[in-house]
């Protein structure tokens, strides 16, 4: 089984990405996703978020606006919410892997834009960034109409240089210029894996 990190900052086009590796057979961990489940009504990380920003949970449940809020205002708040949210996200992506072994899932990916920060790029046999220019990158997520430009920018600068993330990967895939080369690119790179792994039946 090949295990793949995907990583990229926000804005950076791993939705996508994610899509056509799932298209090509991957099995997916979606760690947005297992975040917002852990952080939903119910969901093991929102007493501890209570805790640490009481004002962000109202009535069990997360008032997002007001997190976003706290951690502009207190860039400290972010790392202590690491600390709540990123031990969870590695005990889901545990049992994930076991999941796919059992399954015997030929390929797996990582999804995880925090992949180096949460130290889980060991997870992994390979890692993909997905990469953007800054403009398109930060016009994406302004377009999505839930955060101010200063609100975009913040979490930007919290995230990994996007040239830093690029020299660490094996691999790079480029979005912003149209579907078709992108697609062409996450092909590539799972011809890559499949021939590699073929190599090693032989």
């Amino acid at each position: 089984m090949s295990i793949i990190g995907l990583t990229g900052g926000i804005g950076m086009g791993k939705t996508t990405v994610g899509a056509m590796l799932r298209r090509l057979g991957a099995w997916i961990f979606d760690a947005d996703a297992v975040v917002h489940r852990l952080q939903a009504p119910g969901g093991r990380a929102l007493p501890a978020i209570g805790r640490l920003v009481p004002d962000a949970v109202r009535d069990g449940r997360l008032d997002r606006v007001a997190l976003r809020r706290a951690v502009v205002a207190d860039p400290a708040l972010f790392r202590a919410l690491e600390a709540i949210i990123h031990p969870m996200v590695f005990d889901e992506c545990r049992r994930f892997l076991r999941a796919a072994h059992r399954a015997h899932s030929p390929m797996v990916v990582l999804d995880i834009p925090l992949l180096y920060e949460a130290g889980m790029d060991r997870l992994c046999d390979r890692v993909i960034a997905v990469s953007a220019p800054c403009a398109v990158q930060r016009a994406r997520v302004l377009a999505r109409g839930h955060m101010t430009p200063a609100q975009v920018d913040a979490i930007i600068a919290r995230q990994m240089d996007d040239r830093q993330r690029r020299a660490r990967v094996d691999h790079v895939i480029y979005t912003g210029l149209s579907r078709a080369l992108t697609w062409r690119q996450v092909h590539a790179v799972v011809a890559l894996v499949r021939r590699e792994q073929e190599r090693g039946r032989r």
